[in-house]
């Protein structure tokens, strides 16, 4: 039986740990089946947001009229944006692996793998165990039991990243960040796009005024049916057809060349047989992790998607900080996950750090708010913005509760604001107090946070 000191099984941000395991002189090995770097190099965060940008580029001229520029989009190479996609991340993901196999003290092991016993796992018939074992094996798309969708074609948000033949139409099962994203990206390059999504907003997990404006822009571009549960699907060959209902009673049908299933990601915990080496898991099937991220098997330490610390590359990234200093090094360092930002990357963007306002209105929690809009600010006029905002919610004492942002370029402005709330006093004058360039886009952040009444 082959033993190692460290085994690390997945190859997303768990690479980082085998790497610096087998950098540090231990005999490590590390599990992965797919290409490594995970699903952010491969079937999610890179795929997604490079072809986003191409989508963006195509509304950039479609908008050049409103800086009195004559030009016209005259055609999409769809395939070719994914093809430029494709061989831009394989190369990377080739260049990764190739890297790692010179490593002298990692092996590689590319096939799945499950447990039998403590820190033993079977790798396609071979029985492999080690010292210390990390749990990093992600999540996948959630299909869920809708009637009549096993015997339809349907594409997941892996499938559809890589979908050469653009369709005329499109069907999204779903609302959330991963379903606006890629509704973003079909529609701007030419596709009819059909959202379905059970809760009332889009983006429901968002703070409600940035999920109640963003379903109002969004339902400008697309067929957007909130409120409406999906009760079956079917095809006859060439179309597909949803039906959905609401709690009412209403009911509403909705047909598309191609149907996407986005109703979110389910942890991969059920194909390692994890109960097999005494590792718990959460009623959703996540593994329980403390907050030094030890699982409740001896030895064994669980990160990212899988641990559903926050489901985020950067949060799996930070994770890896503390798995390496703790399995690595016999630290005793713990995740504090105080002030994680999210971001959506359609247009406008949204971004968010804290809590949201109906958290704080369930918590009964006291609070004031700040807002401003991009309209109003220098840069927004340059950019002749016609929506965003940037909405603060603050302790009466100034602490920052939360910030939330929609429009252009928010996944960047919010990070002031990160900083403020984790490494600055986490008060409403750290941003007040703080001089902005001007006439830069932060400048409305500024303008939010002077407009809470304090």
């Amino acid at each position: 039986m082959p033993h190692h000191d460290l085994l690390v099984i997945g190859g997303g941000t768990g690479n980082n740990v085998a790497a610096a395991g087998a950098d540090a002189g231990l005999d490590t090995a590390l599990i992965e089946p797919g290409p490594l770097g995970g699903t952010c190099l491969n079937r999610g965060c890179n795929p997604s947001k490079m072809l986003i940008q191409a989508a963006t580029a195509a509304n950039h001229v479609r908008d050049a009229e409103t800086f009195h520029l004559d030009a016209s989009l005259d055609g999409v190479d769809f395939a070719g944006i994914v093809d430029d996609m494709d061989e831009t991340l394989s190369a990377l993901a080739e260049g990764m692996e190739a890297s790692y196999r010179e490593k002298d003290a990692l092996t590689i092991y590319d096939d799945y793998a499950e447990f039998v016993d403590e820190r033993t796992l079977d790798v396609d018939g071979t029985e492999v165990s080690a010292d210390k074992v990390v749990v990093a094996a992600g999540s996948r798309p959630l299909v869920p039991p809708i009637d009549g969708l096993d015997d339809v074609e349907y594409l997941t948000s892996q499938d559809a990243l890589y979908l050469r033949e653009q369709p005329d139409s499109l069907v999204i099962l779903g609302g959330g960040y991963i379903a606006v994203e890629l509704g973003y990206f079909f529609e701007s390059l030419g596709t009819d796009v059909t959202i379905v999504e059970m809760m009332d907003s889009l983006v429901p997990r968002e703070d409600p005024d940035v999920a109640e404006t963003f379903t109002e822009i969004a339902s400008q571009r697309h067929d957007v049916y909130t409120g409406h549960r999906v009760t079956a699907v079917e095809s006859d060959g060439e179309m597909v057809r949803a039906h959905a209902e609401t709690e009412a009673g209403g009911e509403v049908s909705v047909t598309g060349d191609e149907l996407l299933v986005a109703l979110g990601r389910r942890p991969n915990t059920d194909t390692l047989a994890v109960e097999a080496a005494g590792i718990e898991t959460d009623d959703n099937g996540f593994v329980a992790t403390n907050d030094r991220l030890e699982t409740s098997a001896e030895n064994v330490w669980a990160q990212g998607d899988i641990a559903d610390n926050a489901m985020f590359k950067h949060s799996g990234d930070y994770e890896t900080q503390v798995t390496i200093e703790n399995v690595l090094h016999g630290g005793d360092a713990t995740a504090d996950f105080t002030a994680m930002p999210h971001a959506i990357f359609t247009e406008p963007q949204m971004a968010g750090v804290g809590e949201t306002e109906a958290e704080l209105e369930e918590a009964g929690a006291e609070y004031v708010v700040g807002r401003a809009d991009l309209p109003d600010t220098p840069m927004g006029r340059a950019k002749k913005l016609d929506e965003g905002f940037v909405k603060v919610l603050a302790a009466p004492d100034g602490e920052i509760l939360g910030c939330h942002a929609l429009g252009y370029e928010a996944s960047t402005m919010i990070h002031e604001v990160v900083v403020a709330m984790r490494a600055g006093s986490g008060q409403v004058s750290d941003i007040t107090e703080t001089i902005h360039a001007h006439p830069t886009l932060n400048k409305v952040v500024e303008y939010a946070f002077d407009d809470v009444p304090l």
